[in-house]
């Protein structure tokens, strides 16, 4: 279920009109802008919600979704999802230059980086625990 930010709908809702009374010269700056208030709002949440897992583990509870394994693969899934819309800000400004092919194929490959990541169990990032499955290798 998404979750809708009436501020940011109202942000781009401004952002809009303002290109439609600016002109299409200025849309590089309106959607640089946007996006850092999309990151700000996305950095804020991420937070947000770190802290109160922080707040639950440091009482004792367990992290409010998933338990054990489960619930580790989906906070370092949501993580990476997370780092990676950060790092699409620049990346985005960087690939309206180009115009839009550039900004789509900056985009499809901020997606593809994201499916694989979300679709492969082994995350060569995490060390090895268990010896028998590094003895497997």
């Amino acid at each position: 279920m998404a979750t809708h930010d009436p501020d940011l709908r109202k942000e781009l809702d401004a952002t809009l009109q303002t290109r439609k009374e600016l002109g299409p010269e200025y849309e590089s700056e309106l959607l640089e802008s946007f996006l850092e208030k999309l990151d700000a709002t996305v950095d804020r949440r991420v937070r947000r919600q770190l802290a109160e897992q922080q707040v639950q583990v440091a009482r004792g509870n367990q992290p409010p979704r998933g338990a054990g394994a489960e619930g580790r693969d989906f906070w370092e899934r949501f993580g990476f999802a997370a780092l990676s819309l950060v790092l699409a800000v620049p990346l985005s400004a960087i690939a309206l230059h180009a115009g839009l092919p550039g900004l789509l194929v900056s985009w499809a490959g901020i997606v593809g980086v994201n499916a694989v990541h979300g679709t492969v169990r082994w995350n060569p990032l995490r060390p090895r625990t268990d010896r028998r499955e590094a003895a497997a290798d």
